[in-house]
């Protein structure tokens, strides 16, 4: 991962808040705010926070443990090419551009607000303790008989970069 500045001018950012940019190997960039600036022993790092919203696209899987069970389960790049249009597609319709950006999927506009039913919790499996992320689910989609879920992770995703 690179990181550079947009050039733009402070008036011209959202807040006057401070941007940089997060590019990829396939040159794909991330735009994100800088939320803190931090140098220890000469070096720089700043923790960043993506200015659209994070997105995740998961899974119907059956439970591996209980087969009359389900679960959500993380889809590869591969797969994400296939269904990225339909998503794209479901997120328009609550005005939503999904956007496939450095790091993560993210979409930009307005977020609905978030209701109990709309919560997604996940055990995210470690070896040594259970790890519990909540998403809200913002859309569901099938593709090929898969069924998908559109999420967006309610605690907020922030990268450190020096």
């Amino acid at each position: 991962m690179t990181r550079k500045n947009l050039g733009m001018d402070d008036a011209e950012m959202e807040d006057n808040a401070q941007t940089l940019s997060l590019i990829d190997e396939e040159g794909r960039s991330l735009l994100c705010y800088v939320e803190r600036s931090l140098t220890v022993k000469g070096t720089q790092y700043v923790l960043l926070l993506p200015v659209d919203s994070p997105i995740e696209v998961f899974a119907w899987a059956v439970d591996e443990d209980d087969e009359e069970e389900e679960m959500l389960v993380d889809i590869d790049e591969e797969e994400l090419e296939q269904v990225f249009s339909t998503a794209r597609a479901v997120l328009a319709e609550q005005d939503l551009i999904l956007h496939q950006t450095a790091l993560t999927l993210t979409a930009s506009g307005e977020l609905p607000e978030v209701t109990e039913e709309d919560i997604i919790t996940l055990d995210v499996d470690t070896e040594e303790e259970p790890n519990y992320e909540q998403f809200q689910q913002l859309a569901s989609f099938f593709h090929e008989d898969q069924e998908y879920v559109v999420c967006s992770p309610l605690d907020p995703l922030l990268f450190l970069r020096n």
